[in-house]
């Protein structure tokens, strides 16, 4: 029996049977199928790890979409408002903003920080990006950094995971594990890996004060999107 109008803080309707298929879905198949097997595909057809790296994220943005939807949603007839995609309140806006201004500098200092200890924050998207800076190589970077990513990965992270931990071990547990997680599937970029954590701080906040999902997709486009125009720049 679906239980309605749940805060979403204190429980949900899902089980062990959903975390375990999920974490699954994403460090089995994910990273072990898709990562590795199939985006080898995708660069031999394009020879370019840009293409390839944006069709690998719309692959799997696909896959963890269909499964919170087939997995954890459709089997207990529940909306999409259960992993938070609830409108934003005007108030929020600000929230927003000041969010993506503390990710963007506090990204800044981990970098600077980082790299007096020889971590670089070069990765392959970025260098196939600069190699060829055009119209087209920056807009498909940004679609993908800025639109694809920080819409299945907030669904996912923060929206099913977040809320999962954070009805069973509370709102400090939920965000470190929430963010460790977060952090551990972005392998084998181990140098942004600081600040990948620092991300999944920042977003499960504002998922927290917000109550919507929308919120942190804004925060995490937006400063993605941010470096993606800095770094076509540059």
């Amino acid at each position: 029996m679906v239980i309605k109008q749940m805060n979403w803080k204190e429980q949900d309707c899902w089980g062990w049977k959903e975390f375990i298929f999920l974490i699954l879905l994403e460090f089995v198949f994910v990273i072990g199928c898709i990562k590795f097997i199939v985006k080898p595909i995708y660069f031999h057809l394009f020879n370019n790890e840009l293409y390839a790296g944006t069709l690998t994220g719309l692959t799997i943005a696909i896959t963890l979409l269909f499964g919170v939807y087939f997995i954890a949603l459709r089997p207990k007839k529940l909306s999409w408002r259960e992993v938070g995609l609830k409108s934003i309140a005007l108030k929020d806006w600000k929230l927003i903003l000041i969010y993506s201004i503390m990710l963007l500098v506090g990204a800044v200092v981990i970098v600077v920080l980082t790299s007096f200890i020889g971590i670089s924050v070069e990765n392959s998207k970025t260098d196939a990006m600069q190699q060829s800076v055009t119209f087209f190589t920056v807009f498909i970077a940004f679609i993908s950094a800025a639109v694809i990513s920080p819409i299945y990965e907030e669904i996912f992270y923060r929206g099913f995971l977040y809320r999962w931990f954070r009805t069973r071990v509370g709102f400090t547990g939920a965000i470190l594990i929430s963010s460790l997680i977060f952090t551990i599937v972005h392998i084998p970029t181990y140098n942004v890996m600081p600040v990948n954590f620092f991300s999944g701080v920042i977003f499960a906040l504002a998922y927290e004060r917000t109550n919507s999902i929308w919120a942190p997709i804004w925060i995490h486009g937006i400063t993605n999107g941010i470096m993606v125009l800095l770094t076509s720049m540059g």
